[in-house]
């Protein structure tokens, strides 16, 4: 089951609703059948040679059969870290994975349950919580994710003070469809914004790519940003940047760095870059700050 973005301006405080904290990791299903445990990310693949806790997460729990919906995630002081598990789907190699378990050790984090000896699929999000919860013995590899009813400010805003990434609502009696993107589920991010040089672009699709000035004078380009643009603004961009650029390397036009942007995006990672970027407008005041 897939989620729509919701708009954070209009978090709805109503008992009809349960939030969740979002977690940033990957989204794992969780199948279980006697001592046996797999794990599937949301497009099929088995990533279960990845994982060493999920022999741990089998006994953790507490039927025979189940399928269990859930983020794969390494926690850093209790917050989860993209990075860090993003790190542990692109190992392969035993050895480097038997040591990630201590470095990088993963936790799943349940949220819902399709099935146990009999789908679920059909009942309420209370009832499939309420049975979640009661087959879940809490361990380092696996745990219940923590639920608000009601309260979805309150709940946003202690998520955004410990930095995480945001909450999912959930109308409470709301069904499972797999491969759905109901309404029914919202997500809500804390995303940031700042102040970037566009230091060239790309065309197919268009792309602008946005750095920062280092102490030194150079530059260090930060994302590559797809998403966000009026067709007005790629026009006029076009037009202005035509005529300073300085390089073309392949697909990429490298531009002076005169022209300034802010950007969105959803947190910087363990190299500085940024994740889950959006453009937000051009900054011909900071251009002009530049210039005096």
């Amino acid at each position: 089951m897939l989620l729509h973005m919701g708009n954070n301006n209009e978090i709805i405080d109503n008992p009809e609703w349960i939030y969740d904290i979002k977690w940033d990791g990957w989204r794992i299903l969780l199948h279980k059948q006697g001592e046996r445990v797999e794990a599937y990310t949301r497009h099929g693949n088995n990533v279960t040679s990845k994982f060493p806790e999920l022999q741990t997460v089998g006994k953790s729990i507490k039927e025979d059969t189940a399928i269990i919906d859930c983020e794969g995630v390494v926690l850093r002081n209790g917050v989860s870290v993209f990075e860090d598990f993003a790190y542990r789907g692109r190992l392969s190699n035993k050895d480097k994975i038997d040591q990630a378990t201590l470095t990088n050790a993963a936790t799943f984090i349940a949220f819902d349950v399709l099935a146990t000896g009999k789908s679920h699929m059909n009942k309420t999000l209370i009832e499939r919580k309420e049975i979640l919860s009661s087959i879940i013995e809490p361990s380092n590899s696996l745990l219940v994710t923590p639920s608000v009813t009601g309260n979805g400010n309150d709940i946003f805003q202690l998520t955004k003070d410990r930095g995480m990434e945001g909450i999912v609502g959930k109308r409470s009696n709301s069904t499972y469809k797999t491969n759905h993107r109901s309404h029914d589920w919202l997500k809500y991010k804390h995303f940031k914004v700042m102040d970037t040089v566009i230091l060239g672009y790309k065309e197919n699709p268009f792309t602008m790519i946005v750095g920062t000035q280092l102490s030194n004078g150079k530059y260090r380009p930060l994302a590559n940003v797809e998403f966000g643009f009026k067709p007005e603004e790629k026009t006029a961009f076009r037009e202005i940047a035509k005529q300073i650029i300085t390089n073309v390397e392949r697909d990429i036009m490298w531009i002076e760095p005169s022209l300034f942007c802010k950007v969105q995006y959803l947190e910087k990672t363990s190299t500085g870059s940024l994740r889950i970027v959006s453009f937000k407008g051009f900054n011909f005041n900071k251009a002009h700050e530049e210039s005096i």
